[in-house]
C-alpha cells in the first residue's frame, strides 16, 4: 500500500474519531445544559439564531454563577422574611396593586440577601436561571403583570395571579426548594408577641387574605 494512501486512512481516522468525540462531548453539553436550566433551555434556544448560541449564553450564566457568592440564610433572617412576606399578603385585601409592588421589592432585597446582583431585571432572571430554573417562568409572570399595570390598571385577580407566582419565587429563594415560607410565616407569628390576627379574613390560594365569603 502507497505511503500517501496510508497516510490519508490515517487522517481520515483521526478526523472521525475527532468528530465522534466532539459529538459526545456536545451532546453531554447539551444534556448537562437541559438538566440544569428545564424549560429555560427551550426559550433560550427559541430567543437565539441557532442552538449553539444558546448553549454558549447558558454556559456564560452557568461560568457567571458560578464566581457569585451565593449563600445560604440563617434562620433568623427565613424568619424576617416571612414575616414581611406575611404583612405584605395581610395588605393585598385592601391595597392589591400595593402589596404586589412590595412584593417585587421584597424578592429583589432576598436576591442581594443570597448573594444575587440586582443592577437589572434581565439579569436577574440569567442569574436566578442557573440555580433555581423552574422559578423563572413565575417571576417572569408576576412582573411582567406589574409592569402591564404601571401603564394599564389592571383588575384585582390579576393582581392576586401576580401574588401567587411571586409567592413561587419567594419560597423557592428562601429556601432553595425546602421548607416552604409558610411554615417559616406561621412559626414567626407564633414567635411575634401581640401576632397578627387575620380578624375575619381568610387566605387564598396565593396565601393573600380574603374578607369574609368573597371568592
Amino acid at each position: 500500500m502507497p505511503t500517501w494512501l496510508v497516510i490519508i486512512i490515517v487522517i481520515a481516522a483521526v478526523l472521525v474519531v475527532g468528530a465522534a468525540a466532539w459529538f459526545v462531548v456536545a451532546e453531554q453539553r447539551r444534556r448537562r445544559l437541559r438538566e440544569t436550566f428545564g424549560p429555560e433551555y427551550d426559550r433560550a434556544v427559541k430567543e437565539h439564531e441557532s442552538p449553539r448560541e444558546a448553549e454558549r449564553d447558558l454556559s456564560s450564566r452557568m461560568k457567571r454563577h458560578s464566581d457569585l457568592d451565593i449563600r445560604p440564610l440563617p434562620q433568623t433572617t427565613k424568619d424576617r422574611y416571612a414575616q414581611e412576606w406575611a404583612l405584605i399578603q395581610e395588605q393585598f385585601v385592601d391595597r392589591p396593586s400595593g402589596a404586589v409592588v412590595e412584593a417585587d421589592r421584597v424578592l429583589v432585597s432576598l436576591m442581594a440577601e443570597r448573594g444575587y446582583p440586582t443592577e437589572g431585571y434581565d439579569q436577574q432572571l440569567a442569574d436566578l436561571s442557573v440555580r433555581h430554573a423552574n422559578a423563572i417562568r413565575h417571576y417572569r409572570a408576576g412582573h411582567d403583570t406589574l409592569e402591564r399595570h404601571r401603564e394599564s390598571e389592571m383588575s384585582t385577580e390579576d393582581m392576586r395571579e401576580a401574588m401567587k407566582h411571586y409567592r413561587v419565587v419567594f419560597e423557592d429563594l428562601l429556601t432553595d426548594g425546602g421548607e416552604g415560607a409558610e411554615t417559616h410565616g406561621k412559626q414567626a407569628s407564633g414567635n411575634r408577641g401581640n401576632g397578627t390576627a387575620d380578624h375575619g379574613t381568610r387566605r387564598g390560594d396565593d396565601g393573600s387574605a380574603r374578607r369574609g365569603s368573597d371568592r
